[in-house]
């Protein structure tokens, strides 16, 4: 069965673009730690140093996004189906919005170990836009739709063997200090 490639959208050039920029702001950490003789490689090093810069850029597109989707399909705000059907992408730009906002030094500061938990949102937003572009893109497919699908399926993978790795290490540390 061969499937129409169709044209993209604006809003869905946004909202790869989106994705990309929010892929990239997962990279350094996941591949420090999955494949960590690249972690002195220059763009991982770069990634690194600009996260935030590129994760308000990715809710920027993400914003335009929005935007543009809800433009295209004339939706119902007053209609309780209208969220029901959009949740995981509503879920997700409003993770987004709250990180954004705290991407800033003054957050930092202000709060302390609590950022860093804030932030761990962001793994949250990771599922909830794997479960997005599945389910938003079946069925719909684009010249995007495989690029969309395999890099965030990617990287959750990646994030799932990360916290492997983590929990492998602490438990051979655990094991190493009861001895």
């Amino acid at each position: 069965m061969r499937l129409p490639l169709e044209s993209v959208p604006l809003g869905n050039h946004l909202g790869f673009l989106a994705l990309a920029a929010y892929v990239a702001t997962l990279t350094p950490t996941i591949m420090r730690i999955v494949f960590p003789s690249i972690k002195s490689h220059g763009v991982v090093r770069w990634l690194l140093k600009e996260r935030r810069a590129v994760g308000i850029l990715a809710f920027a597109l993400a914003v335009g996004h929005t935007y543009f989707v809800i433009r295209k399909r004339n939706f119902d705000f007053f209609d309780f189906n209208t969220y029901r059907a959009s949740a995981e992408g509503l879920s997700t730009l409003i993770i987004f919005a709250i990180l954004t906002a705290t991407s800033n030094d003054w957050s930092i500061k202000r709060l302390k170990k609590n950022w860093k938990r804030l932030h761990m949102l962001t793994y949250a937003a990771m599922f909830l836009l794997t479960w997005h572009v599945i389910n938003k893109m079946a069925g719909q497919w684009t010249l995007v739709t495989p690029i969309a699908t395999v890099s965030i399926t990617v990287i959750t993978v990646l994030f799932l063997v990360r916290k492997g790795t983590e929990f492998q290490k602490e438990i051979s540390r655990v094991r190493a200090g009861s001895h």
